[in-house]
């Protein structure tokens, strides 16, 4: 989602769903160290864990939300955020 019209706190929101705790943690786990390896940038904070079914990432301008599908669904940001243009949505 591309927020930069609608918050100074970041430009976008990466929102994705892992269907388990443990598919949560591949999730946060996977996207640290790849955008280690190829793009040598490391998030600057992590908060939330698998077991919270929330875990955000934040890159600065680039926030990433992993959640479990009842978190996602609870908190609802694409509701919070829907004046914020989606760029690409993956099914």
């Amino acid at each position: 989602m591309d927020i930069r019209a609608l918050s100074a706190i970041a430009d976008y929101f990466i929102i994705c769903t892992g269907k388990s705790d443990r598919q949560l943690k591949a999730i946060g786990e996977g996207i640290g160290e790849r955008t280690k390896r190829h793009l040598g940038v490391s998030p600057r904070r992590v908060e939330g864990d698998a077991s919270s079914g929330w875990v955000l990432i934040d890159y600065d301008d680039i926030i990433v939300h992993a959640f479990t599908p009842h978190t996602r669904a609870f908190y609802s940001l694409e509701t919070l955020w829907k004046e914020a243009p989606v760029v690409l949505r993956m099914l």
